[in-house]
């Protein structure tokens, strides 16, 4: 009985032993490691990348990542939206492979990166302000001052004769207005409050250039994300917000017409966004606003929107694959930018992110060969 019990047991444990042996032979792995190299790579060899930041980026990115699966089936991207302040977090954190902001971050901040971080432009877009004015036929036409007045709170009705002082020929509504901010650590608020800082001295007094300001208390709602801005402004009559200009043009909503350094009020359009860039000179580290730019062409709430990587990255495979897609975005994925209203890079600077895509690294090897 005893023989019988023990043969039994040393066949059911030479089964399993079979088992794992075969599965091992066949993940292609020594028994005992972990699939995926440490996170590196998901089920069928393919690798995988996590992006996290700007909203203003994410209909361009999604789109990306979109077509480059298409021609790299074996590496998978998911880019969450979630704010350039969180981007930055997790840059400075490393807890995604790579964040997202269309705010260049802090030289204080960089310093506390473990390594080098190098900030990737990828594209040009524009932050609009958006507005639910059904009866308003033609754009309306807003100044720097009038925007912060708005924000403020100094200016309340629509037809305050600030407003109808820039637009003496539309039906402004004796209504209240309703300003629409981000209420998350935002790219897109960076963009907005710098030009206004730029432009408004009692703005730069009272709020100033932040990614998440302290707002007037009792002005306006917060939302969270473009996407966010975008619902509440679309849902609520006399609204007024600011996003990314595709969110808009998505929503078949009017933008603003907003005064320039020269007097003249612009539209944005790839062309004025382009024109605010031309105007600008490109740092050596790439990073630069652009808002409230030279020329009577430029849209002045334009803005560069960045990738931020390690320069030298700890895992060679997810490196490589990282390196190579931002090589893809930059060049053939430049190509998507316009039907999605945002700006290609300037070809000047294409020549500035290819060195520095160049320059990335593991255990000092270079990635891109």
């Amino acid at each position: 009985m005893f023989n019988k019990i023990f043969f039994k047991k040393n066949l059911i444990s030479l089964f399993i032993l079979s088992v794992a042996v075969i599965g091992s032979a066949c993940s292609g792995q020594p028994m005992g490691q972990q699939s995926g190299g440490g996170g590196s790579a998901a089920s069928g060899g393919s690798l995988r990348l996590q992006g996290s930041g700007a909203s203003f980026p994410k209909p361009i990115y999604e789109k990306w990542v979109s077509e480059y699966g298409k021609i790299n089936p074996n590496v998978k991207i998911d880019y969450q939206s979630t704010g350039s302040g969180a981007g930055q977090k997790a840059a400075l954190a490393k807890t995604a492979d790579f964040g997202a902001s269309d705010d260049p971050m802090s030289d204080e901040d960089l310093k506390s990166a473990g390594g080098e971080l190098l900030h990737i432009p990828t594209v040009l877009g524009a932050v609009v302000l958006t507005y639910n004015l059904p009866e308003v036929k033609e754009p309306l036409k807003l100044s720097g001052e009038t925007i912060a007045d708005v924000y403020l709170g100094n200016i309340k009705k629509w037809n305050d004769e600030r407003i109808k002082k820039d637009n003496p020929n539309l039906n402004l509504p004796d209504a209240d207005i309703l300003p629409v901010y981000r209420a998350d650590s935002s790219g897109t608020s960076a963009v907005f409050t710098d030009f206004l800082a730029k432009t408004v001295p009692a703005w730069k007094e009272k709020v100033g250039m932040n990614k998440q300001p302290s707002w007037i208390t009792g002005v306006g709602v917060g939302a969270k994300g473009n996407d966010g801005v975008m619902g509440q402004v679309k849902q609520t009559p006399n609204s007024i917000g600011y996003v990314e200009l595709t969110f808009a043009k998505a929503n078949s909503l009017p933008t603003a017409r907003v005064k320039n350094k020269t007097g003249a009020f612009v539209e944005a359009t790839l062309e004025s966004v382009s024109a605010a860039a031309a105007t600008a000179q490109m740092p050596e580290d790439l990073r630069v606003q652009i808002t409230n730019a030279d020329g009577a062409g430029a849209y002045p709430i334009s803005s560069y929107t960045y990738i931020l990587v390690y320069k030298d990255q700890s895992d060679a495979a997810k490196g490589k694959a990282l390196a190579d897609f931002l090589w893809w975005a930059t060049h053939d994925g430049e190509k998507f930018t316009q039907d999605l209203h945002y700006a290609p890079l300037p070809p000047e600077v294409v020549v500035k992110v290819e060195a520095k895509i160049n320059s990335m690294t593991a255990s000092g090897k270079t990635l891109r060969q």
